[in-house]
């Protein structure tokens, strides 16, 4: 079942969302060549719970940490570690809060100093297709065409989305129905209302869409090896269009 959320709902995810924001901001102001995964989780987890937030993933399923870090050809869902960044690293950071009950949820995919061009186009194709998916978020429009213009911007690239992993709607959970994939037939899917709060993310490849788990059971990585990047917004349907919850 599809949920929708009151303003006052909303409004509360707002400050989740608010929250997010700002732990991955001081994430991102502290990604340097030499620093370690396991340092920006600090960061982000005493961020959120200065703000009065618990961090959405520490515990979720089991997992480990307040962030997941993913690097090159890592996909999603990396767990931090004593692993140092290198010069020409991208680094998909993965971060959610709570704060009374809701969830905010979003991730961003960081440049570490000076990067390969092709990896510069990944990240800027990524960003692109979030923002052309979110354009999408009206009441009226239909599930599929946030995934088709997803799709269509990071395929226009060059790029391929990973079909395994998806967005969601969100709320009092993490993951709420209904699932949101970053590929579809435009004009296809349930109708989008006022109120349905949706998490987009896509998750973009430089090669080949097929992807496979780790052993740690956590990480996914690209099948061929390519970089991948991950960009996400908690975006809500209002009667003044898509409204972002992830920003400060």
């Amino acid at each position: 079942m599809i949920l929708t959320k009151s303003l006052a709902e909303i409004e509360v995810m707002r400050e989740a969302g608010r929250i997010t924001a700002k732990a991955l901001r001081m994430v991102g102001e502290a990604v340097q060549v030499g620093v370690s995964t396991v340092e920006l989780d600090r960061i982000a987890e005493k961020c959120i719970r200065t703000e009065g937030a618990i961090p959405a993933f520490k515990g979720y399923h089991g997992f480990p940490a307040t962030l997941c870090t993913s690097i090159n050809e890592q996909v999603v869902h990396g767990i931090p570690g004593k692993r140092r960044l290198k010069e020409g690293d991208i680094l998909s950071v993965d971060c959610g809060a709570i704060i009374d009950g809701f969830y905010g949820d979003s991730a961003v995919t960081f440049a570490v100093g000076v990067i390969a061009p092709e990896a510069r186009l990944l990240l800027e194709a990524t960003a692109a297709s979030l923002e052309a998916g979110m354009s999408r978020c009206r009441e009226g429009m239909r599930l599929y065409d946030i995934g088709a213009a997803v799709q269509g911007v990071a395929e226009g690239a060059g790029f391929s989305v990973v079909r395994e992993y998806v967005g969601h709607g969100i709320g009092r959970a993490m993951h709420e129905d209904p699932q949101v994939p970053n590929f579809g037939k435009a004009g296809t899917g349930p109708a989008l209302k006022l109120g349905m709060v949706l998490a987009i993310e896509p998750m973009v490849n430089a090669g080949a869409y097929d992807v496979h788990g780790l052993s740690d059971g956590w990480t996914v990585v690209t099948s061929d090896s390519s970089l991948s990047a991950h960009f996400e917004h908690t975006v809500a349907v209002t009667e003044n269009g898509p409204m972002i919850l992830t920003v400060e």
